[in-house]
C-alpha cells in the first residue's frame, strides 16, 4: 500500500468514527428493511462472474448485519430473492438458491448467532423453493426459535403484492365460513395474516445501487417507512454509507400522518 493509499484509508477510518459518534448521540432505526440491490452491475463493472458477484452481496450482507448490532438495531429484513427473480435463467436462480442454503448452513453453526441470540426467520412463498432449501430452512429456524436480542428476517421468494393477497384469500375463508366477521376486519386483525405479524413496520427501508423504488418489498409495512436511497452497488456499500443513512433517518421527523 502507497503513503496515498495509507493517507486515505487512515482519513476514512477517522470519519468512520466520528460518524458512528454522531449516530450513538440519537436513537437509532428499531426496525431496517434492506433491499440488496446492485450484484450483478458490481459484477459487470469490475470484470468478474455474476455469481461471484453474488457472492459478494452475501459477505456483505453479514458486515452490515454486524454493523446494525453495533448501532443498536434489533430487527433487520433482507429482500433476498424476489417472485420476479424466479425469471431469471435456471442456472443463476440455482446458484442462488445453493449460495443461500450455504448461508443458512453457516449461520447454524456461527457462534455470534448464538452469542448475540439472533432469530432467524424466512419470509415469502416457502413451498416455491427446492426441498433442500426449505428443510435448511426448517432447521435454522427451529435452532433459532428461542432467541430475541437480534431478528434477522430473509424475504426469499417473496412479493409484497402476493404477501397482500394471500393475506386477503385467507381471510376470505375465515368469513365464507362464518368464523369472521366482514366488520371485524381491521389493520391490527389484517397483520396477522402477512408472512409474519409478529414483527413492526420497518422505521427505515434501504436501497442501494441508485435505484430509487421498493420493487415490491413490503408494501404493507412500510406505509410510514422512512425511505433511503444510496447510490453505490450492494457489494461496495460501506460502513460509512450505512452510518450515513442511519443519520439521515434520525434528522428526519416522523409525524406518521399526524
Amino acid at each position: 500500500m502507497g503513503i496515498a493509499e495509507r493517507i486515505g484509508s487512515i482519513t476514512s477510518e477517522i470519519y468512520e468514527k466520528i460518524l458512528l459518534e454522531d449516530v450513538r448521540k440519537n436513537p437509532v432505526p428499531r426496525h431496517i428493511g434492506i433491499i440488496t440491490d446492485g450484484n450483478r452491475r458490481y459484477a459487470r463493472s469490475v470484470g468478474i462472474s455474476e455469481n461471484e458477484g453474488h457472492l459478494r452481496g452475501k459477505e456483505k450482507l453479514e458486515e452490515v448485519l454486524e454493523w446494525c448490532m453495533e448501532v443498536g438495531v434489533r430487527i433487520v429484513t433482507v429482500y433476498g430473492f424476489s417472485t420476479e427473480n424466479f425469471a431469471r435463467s435456471p442456472d443463476e436462480v440455482e446458484f442462488l438458491f445453493s449460495l443461500i442454503n450455504r448461508a443458512f448452513i453457516d449461520l447454524m453453526k456461527d457462534e455470534r448467532v448464538h452469542r448475540n441470540k439472533i432469530r432467524v426467520k424466512v419470509i415469502g412463498e416457502i413451498r416455491r423453493l427446492p426441498e433442500y432449501l426449505q428443510e435448511t430452512i426448517r432447521k435454522v429456524e427451529e435452532a433459532t426459535n428461542g432467541y430475541d436480542e437480534f431478528r434477522f428476517n430473509l424475504a426469499i421468494g417473496y412479493g409484497g403484492r402476493e404477501e397482500i393477497i394471500n393475506a386477503i384469500r385467507k381471510i376470505a375463508r375465515k368469513v365464507r365460513e362464518g368464523e369472521l366477521e366482514p366488520d371485524e376486519i381491521n389493520e391490527e386483525m389484517f397483520r396477522q395474516y402477512l408472512y409474519d405479524g409478529s414483527i413492526p413496520d420497518p422505521d427505515l427501508i434501504l436501497r442501494t445501487s441508485g435505484e430509487e423504488r421498493i420493487s415490491n418489498f413490503l408494501l404493507w409495512q412500510s406505509a410510514y417507512s422512512e425511505l433511503y436511497f444510496s447510490d453505490v452497488y450492494w457489494p461496495e456499500f460501506k460502513k460509512t454509507d450505512f452510518l450515513r443513512a442511519i443519520l439521515s433517518y434520525q434528522a428526519r421527523k416522523r409525524r406518521f400522518g399526524r
